[in-house]
């Protein structure tokens, strides 16, 4: 049995576990909302990052945030600002770093450990631009990250972008039924153009262990890109689950209990230091 199907079915799993919707202002006033699922009466805290086009309660978030529960880890699932409501921002990586800070700072001042930051596809991204820029988290859990950004934005875009965005200041992409799926602003492609993951992932710590974990067959990001994180990220571990896609559809368990455990082990490791 998966371990999402077990803790619905066992309802011991059950005690101790709340959830609450918790709402955090960001810097320029917007509300993130989350929801908090606590384990137990740890202070311990896993923060969990969305995707791109994904939410909070993306299926893999879901599970992620209930395998922890049942391995008596709390977690807080959020939606990036401009993430919620069927709209999605692309690019905006810096409001998106800066969102994620605003979390850590609020549940540091609840007197939250903040013991590992984990994020899927671009929330993996997310967890390694704020592990090279605040340096306050000691474990950054990067799922399926993209490393070559400028590959990505030509596949979403054509190859003919720039020019257009020049000429017209943004670019629209459609969904197949010819409805808007997101407006991608000049200001916004220059900013996913500018970041360097080559140059950004050396300034991450050596004490910030990392864990990369990739799918082989994954549609979306390269497996190759989590060979190139390995190569430049200090403190490194690489996972590759075979057969994996993007959103590991048939392989959720082998993420979920890789995920885990390497967060068990990070908390058993630092028992009695402060984040």
């Amino acid at each position: 049995m998966s371990i999402a199907a077990a803790a619905t079915q066992n309802p011991s799993i059950q005690q101790h576990h709340h959830n609450h919707r918790i709402i955090i202002p960001n810097k320029n006033g917007e509300k993130l909302v989350g929801i908090l699922h606590q384990s137990g009466t740890t202070t311990d805290l896993v923060i969990l990052c969305h995707g791109f086009q994904c939410s909070k309660d993306t299926n893999l978030i879901l599970n992620l945030a209930v395998a922890l529960e049942k391995a008596q880890i709390s977690s807080f699932r959020f939606d990036f600002s401009g993430n919620g409501e069927g709209s999605f921002q692309f690019g905006n990586f810096s409001t998106e770093v800066d969102d994620l800070h605003a979390v850590v700072q609020h549940f540091r001042e609840s007197n939250r450990v903040i013991r590992a930051i984990v994020g899927h596809s671009k929330g993996g991204n997310m967890g390694l631009l704020h592990a090279s820029k605040y340096h306050d988290i000691k474990t950054v859990v990067n799922i399926s990250g993209r490393y070559n950004l400028k590959a990505g934005i030509e596949e979403c875009l054509g190859k003919d972008y720039f020019e257009r965005i020049k000429k017209d200041g943004f670019i629209d992409v459609k969904k197949s039924s010819g409805s808007l799926d997101y407006r991608v602003t000049k200001e916004s492609l220059m900013e996913v153009l500018g970041t360097n993951l080559n140059e950004v992932c050396p300034q991450i710590d050596k004490e910030c262990r990392v864990l990369t974990i990739h799918g082989s067959s994954d549609e979306s990001n390269s497996v190759q890109d989590a060979h190139e994180f390995a190569k430049i990220i200090p403190n490194h571990k690489l996972h590759i689950i075979e057969g994996a896609d993007h959103a590991y559809n048939n392989h959720q368990d082998e993420l979920l209990s890789v995920v885990v455990c390497f967060i068990k082990e990070t908390i058993d490791q630092n028992k009695g230091t402060a984040s």
